[in-house]
């Protein structure tokens, strides 16, 4: 069963690469830019799950939810900037399922949204997910190396999962700073550098996981003999 996501979100270029990325993982997923849009839409088609921003043209995204738990119980993740904690509040009393703060990783959300499916449809999701010697528990955010636990920063661990939940693909700096520090971020793309060096001295054993590509960016990539 393919996946049906409507993601409702008026940064058309957030939109593209949400789009993207759950398109890469075999889901169909629907955009749409206001309130009244996602109303319409929904009227006439099934979605497994909604991802719904706040600040909205045509209509605010906690009018839509409140619209929407009026007559379905569809699974509904707020994906926003508003990140106060009476923002929140309100977005779970309203019905919401969850509540992402941008900027987020793509991977996390993505786990977010197949657990949050997954448990609706009442089916398992297994909630590790293993490459080489690194396994990482999805739902604890732990890290494991050779079956022992250890402590990365969020960043990090976000890094991480992201490239392994995307193994042998390469992606340059650019791209990991817009994902991780957000399109407004005023600094070097350096900082990429900076975290991929803490994280590879994490890994320890495991740190040849993380490839250079010169001149580009980075990977993770496991040799043959390490895959189990």
């Amino acid at each position: 069963m393919t996946n049906q996501i409507l993601l409702v979100e008026d940064d058309l270029k957030l939109q593209e690469i949400v789009s993207d990325y759950f398109i890469s993982k075999g889901c169909d997923i629907t955009c749409v830019s206001g309130g009244i849009d996602a109303m319409n839409v929904i009227s006439q088609h099934e979605f497994h799950l909604i991802l719904l921003d706040i600040m909205l043209p045509r209509g605010n995204g906690y009018d839509v939810c409140k619209e929407i738990r009026k007559t379905r119980d569809i699974p509904i993740i707020f994906v926003t900037a508003k990140s106060e904690e009476e923002d929140q509040l309100n977005g779970f009393s309203l019905g919401a399922d969850d509540y992402v703060i941008k900027p987020f990783s793509l991977p996390v959300l993505y786990a977010k949204v197949i657990a949050l499916i997954n448990r609706t449809h009442g089916q398992v999701l297994s909630p590790n997910v293993k490459v080489g010697n690194i396994e990482v528990d999805i739902n604890q955010r732990i890290l494991y190396i050779h079956n022992k636990k250890v402590v990365v920063p969020p960043k990090e661990y976000d890094l991480l999962l992201f490239l392994i939940m995307n193994k042998t693909r390469i992606f340059t700096r650019e791209q990991l700073l817009i994902r991780f520090w957000g399109y407004d971020f005023d600094g070097s793309d350096r900082v990429v550098d900076s975290h991929i060096k803490k994280l590879r001295k994490a890994l320890g054993p495991c740190a040849s996981y993380i490839k250079t590509i010169l001149k580009v960016g980075y990977k993770l990539e496991v040799a043959n003999y390490e895959e189990v």
